[in-house]
């Protein structure tokens, strides 16, 4: 059987090894303790809470509070076993600490990690939650490309897909926490596609003391993963403190043929001075390489299950052999984010960033020696290929990338009395360059180059190709915000306004396509809000916010022809209006022995951004869908205990009623959808979950509920509700010579689930046959669905050093 084809990124990787290298030779000895003791930082955290909980009694409390940190970093004190951390921004807002984190398989990535919190539809593709470009996620129904992702407040999602690609910035075990804002993002955010929420990863900080932390864990589907992080304690006696860590990660797909290894790098350099003055330098290195698993449709589902899938072996002329469906990526992550405390009124804070992407997508095609197309220019005879028993040369259409995003976003925040007003700007610049390529096929399977350096020529010795694209994208953004506190501070009122301009420039070098195509868009977006603190333990808050989003992907601004009959099948000039939403909340939240956050919402809709998946000439594309307008209401609910007798129970919930309020063009007719319910929006869903920890044995259990979602515009299709549950279970020792809290976890996934329909691939207008608004006969084209992953063990040895 011949081998999976290797990917070499462009980025070295050997100054990540000696940057690893160089943190752990730096810093004072280790401390006899350091794996036990709180930082300076996080008792500032803590004290901060516990004054919050206090602040303007009439009556004190006097609460003693026990403070102790593991190796992992959880703590045990975050309400919900670390589902529920306490928030104060007036909106609906989510969290995660190291207390949940640090419970889950370390495999998972953040997207995976939030499918708790209310709703959050996660839609698994495998049960070690580790496939970034097959996975779900939607939030109050609006998916993935709708939620802004932020990395240290970096925009770290690629700027024209929008896939948030969550694993690639950093190792769970150097997350600190995750925030999850539905329905809205902060209008200083460096975001243009937050309508649906934002997303917000923070990576921790370097300890002040010397020291190391390592994770081994070992399960199903033949997964191995190591991790080490080495800290280096203050770097002589200039303040800095820095960790490198660097993690590899193999398994076998829980479905089909082939593995999935990944390499991954964290590091961060930080200086504190004087009072809220920080320098941090941040850097993160990511490769990983895996095949596509085969999306079903529901009819496929029904008569393969979980043995619909590419081939594991190869006959002549398959192209649905798994070696041909391979995608790999590397990433490179840079940011220097710095906060400036000018004065005890002027705060400034500046962050660069530049983040750098290649790889590849294939997917298995074949084509006709002597009649191919290269766009509407006929490219016969081809040159290189093997022509099979069918006449045919099987092939992998690849589709190579390379982006390149630079930025920097700049505020300065002026406090005043019970006033403070911050203004702001964000500038990015984004490269994307994407040629296809046709790679030919071995008489074994094996393909010539997955990267297309050898690829399958036309007669006249140019690369057949798709589309040879490359594009250009500015943003520009402006903002400013003011907030006002009075009745003794117990009421805020703030309003913002933000200007965003994204302008493209796309250019495709394929005969016969328009060469330059292009769109700029503006968006003013208004935001007010007001919270108010009943008591201390209570408040009241209320928003309205809008949002924008521009169409994702390519595909929209190119014409496409077929490679094999030349025709264009479709044009640049489709429509590539941007997403425009109006929404408005209201909520409550109560503090305490028992915690209780709730809302309800209403949002509206124009030029709904749909994004799915199609064909072109075989390979998979991503490419966004104009769903019209579209209203939803709803009210989603958190309730969790604080620890009681080492035990803390979460609950969590949403109803939406989310509906479409036109009727959607298709060809030259009208599909009668107004009034349809919402795809990728079910109805109810929601969570429930236990955890345990008395500083020895821990665990948490969690079941999770998603009701029926439908996959078609028209309603004529859906999949079933399911439920998933989750359990982790272990122990840990306090210190075993020179292991600091040695611990060891057990992770059982999809507990009784052998496989379902999890989520929706690609989505359609009509599954059946229907008839138009003005009579004509539309074709029903059928959806795609994700497969959640069966079951899965993993175990986990960990120690802090």
């Amino acid at each position: 059987m011949p081998k999976a084809s290797s990917f070499t990124p462009d980025t070295p990787f050997l100054p990540v090894l000696i940057l690893a290298a160089a943190l752990s030779s730096f810093g004072a000895a280790p401390d006899a303790d350091a794996a036990a003791e709180t930082t300076d930082t996080q008792m500032e955290t803590q004290d901060k809470e516990a004054d919050d909980t206090r602040a303007t009694s009439a009556h004190p409390e006097y609460v003693t509070v026990k403070s102790r940190t593991t190796a992992d970093g959880s703590t045990g004190r975050t309400p919900g076993g670390g589902l529920m951390p306490h928030q104060k921004a007036p909106r609906a807002q989510s969290g995660l600490t190291r207390d949940y984190i640090a419970r889950q398989s370390p495999t998972e990535s953040p997207v995976a990690l939030i499918a708790n919190l209310p709703g959050v539809i996660y839609s698994a593709n495998d049960p070690l939650g580790t496939n970034d470009d097959q996975q779900g996620l939607s939030v109050r129904g609006l998916d993935q490309t709708e939620i802004g992702y932020l990395f240290e407040g970096v925009p770290a999602a690629p700027p024209l897909f929008l896939m948030p690609y969550t694993s690639a910035t950093a190792d769970t075990e150097n997350i600190s926490s995750v925030t999850l804002t539905q329905g809205s993002s902060d209008a200083a955010s460096p975001l243009y596609n937050a309508v649906g929420g934002q997303l917000s990863v923070h990576l921790s900080k370097p300890k002040r003391t010397a020291s190391g932390f390592m994770d081994l864990s070992y399960g199903s589907y033949a997964l191995n993963r190591e991790f080490l992080r080495l800290d280096s304690g203050e770097i002589g006696h200039t303040g800095v403190t820095g960790f490198a860590s660097f993690s590899y990660r193999n398994a076998s797909q829980w479905r089909g043929a082939g593995d999935s290894p990944r390499f991954h790098v964290d590091s961060r350099l930080l200086k504190e001075w004087g009072k809220g003055s920080s320098a941090s330098l941040i850097f993160s290195f990511n490769r990983q390489r895996q095949y596509y698993l085969r999306a079903p449709s529901k009819a496929q589902w029904k008569a393969q299950g979980t043995h619909f899938n590419y081939s594991r072996t190869y006959t002549d002329g398959d192209t649905s052999y798994y070696l041909l469906q391979e995608n790999a990526r590397a990433q490179t992550f840079l940011a220097a984010p710095v906060n400036l405390h000018l004065n005890r009124h002027l705060q400034l804070s500046l962050t660069p960033y530049f983040i750098y992407v290649s790889g590849y997508d294939g997917f298995g095609t074949s084509l006709d020696p002597k009649t191919s197309y290269q766009g509407n220019q006929p490219a016969g005879p081809l040159q290189g290929g093997v022509i099979g028993a069918n006449g045919k040369i099987t092939a992998v259409a690849t589709d190579t990338f390379k982006q390149a995003h630079s930025g920097i976003t700049a505020s300065l925040e002026w406090k005043a009395g019970r006033n403070s007003l911050t203004a702001g700007t964000w500038y990015s610049y984004y490269d994307f360059s994407n040629p296809s390529r046709y790679a030919a096929v071995y008489a074994n399977g094996g393909a010539s180059n997955m990267l297309g350096h050898q690829p399958i020529l036309t007669a006249s010795g140019e690369p057949l190709s798709s589309y040879n694209s490359h594009l250009v994208q500015q943003v520009n953004a402006l903002f400013v915000q003011d907030s006002f506190k009075a009745l003794s501070n117990k009421l805020t009122v703030s309003a913002a306004f933000r200007a965003i301009m994204v302008t493209r420039t796309i250019s495709n070098a394929l005969p016969g396509a328009r060469y330059r195509n292009g769109s700029s868009y503006f968006s003013p977006q208004p935001q007010v809000s007001a919270s108010y603190d009943i008591t201390a333990h209570d408040q009241l808050f209320i928003n309205g916010t809008t949002g924008f989003r521009a169409p994702s992907g390519i595909s929209n601004y190119n014409d496409r022809f077929s490679v094999a009959t030349g025709k264009q099948n479709r044009s640049a000039t489709s429509d590539t209006r941007p997403e425009y939403s109006i929404g408005e909340e209201l909520g409550y939240r109560h503090t305490g022995d028992v915690n209780i956050s709730a809302s309800v919402f209403n949002y509206n809709f124009t030029n709904r951004q749909i994004s799915t998946t199609s064909t072109l000439n075989g390979a998979q594309v991503s490419e966004s869908i104009n769903g019209g307008g579209q209203t939803a209401r709803g009210a989603q609910l958190e309730v969790s205990l604080k620890r009681w007798h080492h035990f803390s129970p979460y609950l969590s919930g949403q109803y939406i009623h989310a509906t479409i309020d036109n009727n959607l063009k298709s060809g030259d007719d009208y599909l009668p959808t107004r009034g349809k319910k919402a795809i990728r929006t079910p109805t109810f869903s929601g969570s429930i979950g236990l955890s345990y920890d008395d500083e020895h044995f821990f665990g948490m259990a969690t079941v999770n509920y998603v009701g029926p979602t439908y996959s078609t515009f028209m309603n004529d299709e859906r999949i079933p509700g399911f439920t998933t549950a989750n359990l982790s279970m272990g122990y840990r020792l306090k210190k075993v010579g020179f292991a600091k809290s040695p611990q060891i976890q057990l992770n059982l996934m999809n507990l009784g689930q052998p496989g379902y329909l999890s989520g929706v691939n690609s989505v359609s207008f009509n599954a059946k046959p229907t008839t138009g608004v003005y009579g004509t006969r539309i074709a029903g084209r059928a959806p795609s669905y994700f497969v959640g992953g069966g079951f899965a063990g993993i175990v986990s040895l960990s120690t802090g050093f």
